[in-house]
């Protein structure tokens, strides 16, 4: 895949007669860089209505999925057309063994692109709680360590096994705190405020990522929270 030196991507639909700006999420330091046999999904941001705009004309289902997603749009109107997508490939009459699907993201710290990859997230748009409630295995509520994302950059840290030991965290100390947490067979579900945007979300998932833990798994379900 080419690599494109650009801080956002400008996309003319003269069909219309108007001009889309998306503005991709920032990152630093993405472990992929460069993925071939692509197609792409483009999720806009209508300033002036305040909603969100799905082009997926380009789509192919035999392909790696690159979702370019605007930074300033919500994680509640993000996830449900992630959500469509992430469906409308599972239902794909033509599938390819490996194609994956991804975030493409600006990697300042390359001055590229980057990528944040998504195809086994599951998003539930209700609480890691209220999903564990459901679960008749009792090991995953009580091995569990949730973390909330919530908006003005507040971090709570639950632990399942103490259910009273609540604390605070930051981006800057997140990781550290979680290297106190590395238990075995611990899961960590992740939380986020549906009011966050994307460049928030995608700013939590490239921390986790770093995070330097040996017994304890990061879930695939990923929980928005209103």
């Amino acid at each position: 895949m080419k690599h494109i030196l650009i801080l956002f991507i400008t996309f003319c639909f003269f069909s219309c007669g108007n001009e889309k700006v998306l503005q991709l999420p920032e990152i630093n330091h993405s472990k992929i860089t460069d993925i071939d046999d692509i197609s792409p999904a483009y999720l806009f941001y209508d300033l002036e209505k305040d909603s969100i705009e799905l082009n997926r004309q380009n789509l192919i289902s035999t392909t790696n999925w690159l979702v370019n997603v605007d930074k300033r749009l919500t994680l509640k109107l993000v996830i449900p057309q992630i959500k469509f997508l992430q469906n409308k490939k599972k239902r794909a009459g033509h599938k390819k063994e490996g194609i994956k699907n991804y975030y493409t993201c600006n990697d300042t710290s390359r001055k590229n692109l980057g990528f944040i990859e998504f195809t086994e997230t599951v998003y539930h748009e209700e609480t890691s709680a209220n999903y564990l409630s459901k679960l008749s295995n009792i090991n995953d509520s009580q091995n569990s360590i949730t973390i909330n994302f919530d908006k003005n950059n507040k971090i709570t840290i639950v632990n399942g096994v103490l259910k009273s030991n609540i604390s605070n965290s930051t981006k800057e100390n997140l990781l550290i705190n979680l290297k106190k947490l590395d238990t075995l067979n611990g899961i960590i579900f992740l939380n986020f405020d549906e009011t966050l945007n994307f460049q928030d979300y995608i700013s939590y998932k490239s921390l986790i990522e770093k995070a330097d833990l040996t017994e304890t798994k990061i879930s695939n379900n990923e929980f928005i929270f209103n």
